[in-house]
């Protein structure tokens, strides 16, 4: 650490109040471990001496991180923090817009809370918060991106917010059962009970902001109603919220089937993440495809996440955009493979007509 300060000027300092040891200890962890999680976001320095905080590095780098850690300081008052929380609080600042100084625009920087029976959901991030709006200002939305960007689980909660204020009449959870690279065989049951495996991730949300009981009572009720994608091929859906998720997995045909089934006082989400495709070979994604047709479509919002919109252990986000370099990699070695390949065809049909 010292030696690594000698090299970089002070580039911002903050005295945080009130002095209270207790809160300090808790916003700094254990050994530091915060301090260290917030300076390899940032890729920047910071030295403390009880309640002042002297920050070296990028100067907007480190006026990020004084913000944030003014921000985290609040907390300690009534929270005990964790590098979870550290993690979050970073993806929630827009660190990377802070950096470089630009802006996201009014619906990134407006706060957004979903308020549902159980629970009131905040967007973390101005990619989720931009979302969120989305969703709330147009009919048929597309929330694209890796896993863990919270798109399904903001969609679960617009839609029961809507339910809620009686926006709509009913939810519909909508998926293709496509099996995820192996084959299950079998499975027992009806039709619901068939498909349930595949929606757990949004009944784990259902539950969650609803309880149990009463996601139990609405299902049977038909007020929440779950439909495998191929179900969906003649029906009009007026006053609904319709969430399809794992979308990259829809053919072409179903992905259309599936848009033009949505009616008057409906709202349609789609979510996916065009990376993980489990479709046979050679069959194109509905959701690679509907990103090319539709996308100046008025009335149609597209969000994309990226590897830093993702808010569950960070070790994921580094999992991401590992595999976005290596994707891009064999791609590129794949073009070259193809130009060579090209150009050698020309050469010997030259030979040929010489």
């Amino acid at each position: 650490m010292e030696t690594n300060l000698e090299t970089q000027a002070l580039a911002h300092s903050i005295t945080l109040e009130p002095n209270d040891a207790r809160r300090l200890a808790n916003l700094c962890g254990q050994f530091d471990q915060h301090l260290r999680q917030i300076e390899q976001r940032l890729d920047i320095e910071i030295r403390n001496r009880g309640n002042q905080f002297a920050i070296y590095g990028d100067a907007k780098s480190a006026r990020a991180a004084g913000e944030i850690l003014s921000n985290l300081y609040k907390e300690t008052g009534a929270d005990d923090l964790t590098p979870d929380e550290i993690h979050l609080a970073l993806q929630e600042s827009g660190v990377e817009e802070l950096v470089s100084g630009e802006k996201s625009g009014d619906a990134g920087d407006q706060v957004v809370l979903i308020r549902t029976k159980k629970c009131s959901v905040r967007p973390r991030g101005v990619n989720q918060r931009i979302y969120v709006r989305a969703v709330q200002s147009n009919d048929i939305n597309f929330g694209i991106g890796p896993a863990g960007t919270g798109k399904t689980y903001l969609a679960v909660a617009c839609a029961v917010e809507a339910l809620l204020k009686d926006s709509v009449e009913r939810i519909l959870l909508v998926r293709p059962a496509v099996e995820a690279g192996e084959k299950l065989g079998f499975l027992p049951g009806d039709l619901s009970q068939k498909v349930d495996p595949y929606l757990r991730p949004l009944y784990d949300a259902l539950y969650e902001m609803l309880g149990f009981e009463t996601v139990g009572k609405l299902i049977e009720r038909n007020v929440i109603e779950v439909a495998p994608l191929a179900y969906m091929r003649g029906r009009t859906l007026n006053n609904a919220f319709v969430i399809l998720d794992e979308s990259q997995n829809t053919t072409r045909e179903q992905m259309k089937m599936f848009l033009t089934r949505i009616g008057f006082g409906s709202t349609a989400v789609i979510t996916g993440d065009p990376s993980q495709i489990d479709l046979p070979r050679g069959a194109a994604s509905g959701l690679r495809h509907a990103i090319e047709v539709l996308d100046n479509v008025n009335g149609i919002s597209f969000t994309h996440f990226g590897a830093k919109d993702v808010v569950r252990h960070p070790l994921v986000q580094r999992i991401v955009e590992a595999y976005d370099v290596h994707e891009a990699e064999v791609e590129a070695e794949r073009e070259a493979r193809k130009a060579a390949a090209q150009q050698m065809s020309a050469g010997a049909a030259g030979e040929d007509a010489a």
